[in-house]
């Protein structure tokens, strides 16, 4: 059974590294390397649609493929990075762009977070200032010492 246990897990650990070099050497999809390396220049300034934190370079999702195929026909075509970058802009936002410019729309995008802080900072301001100014514990008034001694010496109940 030992023999048997070991014998896959040699089989899974030699297709596991069977596949991790496969996928180092895999080819280029452009012929050309210049094409493929404007390409990927090209891909690195663009965000996946589908997954949204990698570019699309790093993605593996249909879409980013079929949006890097775009770019290496384009190019193909005579295009150049501008005028693709135009084009991914118009076709899906300024948010297909990882550095969208500055403008009205794009506001939120680059000044939103430190607003977002500022507000955080000020609101932690007023209640830490809040809490200097409550009121302080007033003295018992004589009844109410009264009333505490004789809750407090009452005979407990022993149940």
């Amino acid at each position: 059974m030992r023999s048997l246990l070991a014998l896959l897990l040699v089989l899974v650990l030699g297709l596991t590294l069977t596949a991790s070099v496969a996928a180092k050497d895999a080819p280029t999809v452009a012929a050309d390397p210049l094409l493929e390396r404007r390409a990927m220049a090209l891909a690195e300034e663009l965000r996946c649609l589908v997954c949204q934190n990698q570019s699309l370079a790093d993605s593996h999702a249909e879409l980013a493929i079929d949006l890097k195929n775009q770019i290496r026909e384009k190019l193909r075509a005579g295009e150049s990075e501008a005028q693709i970058l135009d084009y991914m802009v118009a076709r899906y936002g300024d948010f297909v762009l990882y550095r969208p410019p500055v403008k009205a729309t794009t506001l939120p995008l680059w000044f939103g977070p430190l607003a977002l802080f500022v507000g955080a900072l000020a609101g932690l301001f007023f209640v830490l200032s809040g809490r200097r100014q409550a009121p302080q514990a007033q003295p018992l008034s004589e009844t109410e010492q009264a009333q505490l001694h004789a809750l407090l010496d009452a005979p407990k109940d022993p149940r």
